[in-house]
C-alpha cells in the first residue's frame, strides 16, 4: 500500500516538473488579480456585504439541522422531492433510484456531485453521462481531478485543451486556434446532448430554507440548460448550502460572484420547483416547458458531524468562491495537485477531513506553509491556517494512537 506522504510528494513534484501547470496558473492569476482590483473599485460595498454573509453563515452552522429540515419541507411544499443522504454511498443509491439506467444524462458543475461520485456511479449503471461545464469536461477527458473550485481546468493551457478535445472527442480544432474557436467547437458537440438528455443533474450554490429555492450561479449557460431542458432535474447539494431566507441566499450569491473575480455572473437562476403553468382556469399543472420533476438530494457526508466540531465547523462557512486558493503560494506553483480527491489547497485539507477522514486529509496538511494569505482573501474570514494546523495535529495523534483507517473524529 502506498504511503500517503510519498503519494503527496510525487504529485507535487510532478506538478513542479510540468512547466505548463505554473504557466497556466500564472495566466489565470494575472487575469483574476486585475478583475478583483476592478471589482473593489466599482463595488466598494462588497466587503460590508461579505461581513453580513459571514454572520448568516455563523447562524446556519450553529443551527444546521434545523435549516436543513426547513429547506427540505419547503422543497416538498413547492412540488419537488427532497432527500437526505447520510454518506456518499447513500447519495449514490438514491441517485441511482431516481435516474435508473439507459438514460442520457447531462451534468452541470458540482463539487458535491464530484465528492459522491455522480459521474462514475451513473456510468456504471449504464447511462451515457456528459460533463457540460467546459472545465469539468476537460479534466474528465484528461483523467484529472478538478484543480479549482470555480475553474477546474485552471492548470491547462489552451494548447493542451485543444489536444485533449481532438484526441478524445475528434473535434478537429486547429492547434493554433484561439479560445473562442475552442468554445464554439465544444458548444456544437454538446448541443445535441442537451437536446436528447432525459435527466439533468446540477449542484446548487445556495438553498433558501424559507422558500425552498435553489440558487444556481454560472457563466456558460450549461447549468441553465441542464436544469431546464430535460424532463427530470436533480440537484445534488451539500447540507451546508442552506440559508435562512431567499434574501440571505441572494446576498451570498453576490459575494460569491465578486470574490470569484466577476462583477456579475452571466446567469443567476432561481429554481423553486418543477415547471408549472396556471394559465388555464388558474389550475396549476406541473410540467410546462421545463422539467416535470425536481429532486433535491441533500448530502451530509460528515457535514452535520463537523457542525458539532468546535474547530472544523468553520469550514462549513465556505462559499466555494476559490479566492483562498488563488492567494496560496503553494497552490500558485502546483495548482490542485496539492489537494484531496475533490477539494484542493488549504481549504481542501479541511473539506477532505470532513468528507473523507483524517487519514486522507492529514498528509495534505503537511504541504501548507501556514502563511495566512488565504485567511485574508476569504470573504467570510475562515481561519484556514487554524483548520490546517488542527488537521495536522489530529493526524499526528491518529498515527500515535493507531486509530482505525478512515476514522474522522
Amino acid at each position: 500500500m502506498s504511503d500517503p506522504l510519498s503519494v503527496l510528494s510525487r504529485e507535487i513534484n510532478r506538478a513542479l516538473e510540468d512547466g505548463g501547470v505554473a504557466e497556466a496558473v500564472g495566466r489565470y492569476l494575472a487575469n483574476y488579480t486585475a478583475s478583483i482590483e476592478e471589482i473593489e473599485r466599482l463595488f466598494p460595498e462588497t466587503r460590508r456585504l461579505a461581513e453580513e454573509v459571514a454572520q448568516v453563515r455563523d447562524e446556519v452552522v450553529a443551527n444546521l439541522e434545523y435549516y436543513v429540515d426547513k429547506a427540505m419541507r419547503a422543497v416538498e411544499a413547492n412540488g419537488g422531492k427532497a432527500y437526505l443522504a447520510r454518506d456518499a454511498a447513500e447519495a449514490r443509491r438514491i441517485l441511482g433510484d431516481i435516474v435508473g439506467s439507459g438514460k442520457i444524462v447531462v451534468l452541470g458543475k458540482s463539487l458535491t456531485g464530484e465528492e459522491v461520485g455522480v459521474y462514475e456511479h451513473l456510468t456504471r449503471l449504464g447511462n451515457e453521462v456528459w460533463e457540460t461545464d467546459l472545465g469539468e469536461l476537460l479534466v474528465r477527458l484528461a483523467g484529472q481531478r478538478p484543480m479549482h473550485m470555480i475553474a477546474p481546468a485552471l492548470n491547462m493551457t489552451r494548447e493542451r485543451a485543444i489536444s485533449i478535445l481532438n484526441e478524445k472527442l475528434g473535434l478537429g480544432i486547429p492547434q493554433g486556434a484561439g479560445v473562442g474557436e475552442v468554445v464554439s467547437a465544444v458548444r456544437r458537440f454538446l448541443r445535441g446532448k442537451f437536446e436528447r438528455a432525459e435527466v439533468g443533474i446540477t449542484g446548487a450554490n445556495m438553498v433558501a430554507s424559507d422558500t425552498g429555492s435553489l440558487i444556481l450561479i454560472e457563466n456558460e449557460g450549461n447549468i441553465r440548460l441542464a436544469s431546464s431542458m430535460p424532463p427530470v432535474h436533480v440537484a445534488v447539494v451539500g447540507v451546508e448550502k442552506v440559508y435562512p431566507t431567499l434574501l440571505d441566499a441572494l446576498k451570498a450569491a453576490i459575494v460569491t460572484i465578486r470574490y470569484g473575480g466577476y462583477k456579475i455572473a452571466r446567469y443567476v437562476s432561481v429554481v423553486s420547483g418543477p415547471s408549472a403553468t396556471g394559465d388555464i382556469e388558474k389550475i396549476v399543472v406541473k410540467g410546462a416547458h421545463g422539467p416535470r420533476e425536481l429532486h433535491v438530494l441533500f448530502v451530509d457526508n460528515g457535514r452535520l458531524r463537523a457542525a458539532r466540531d468546535p474547530v472544523m465547523r468553520e469550514a462549513l462557512k465556505c462559499l466555494r468562491c476559490g479566492a483562498c486558493q488563488l492567494a496560496c503560494p503553494v497552490y500558485e506553483l502546483v495548482a490542485g495537485f496539492w489537494g484531496g480527491r475533490v477539494y484542493a489547497g488549504g481549504i481542501g485539507v479541511a473539506w477532505t477531513y470532513i468528507t473523507e477522514g483524517i487519514r486522507a486529509a492529514g498528509p495534505l496538511s503537511t504541504a501548507c506553509t501556514l502563511m495566512g494569505r488565504c485567511r485574508e482573501a476569504c470573504p467570510v474570514g475562515i481561519d484556514i491556517p487554524r483548520l490546517v494546523r488542527e488537521a495536522r495535529s489530529r493526524y499526528a495523534s491518529s498515527l500515535l494512537q493507531r486509530e482505525p483507517r478512515g476514522a474522522r473524529y
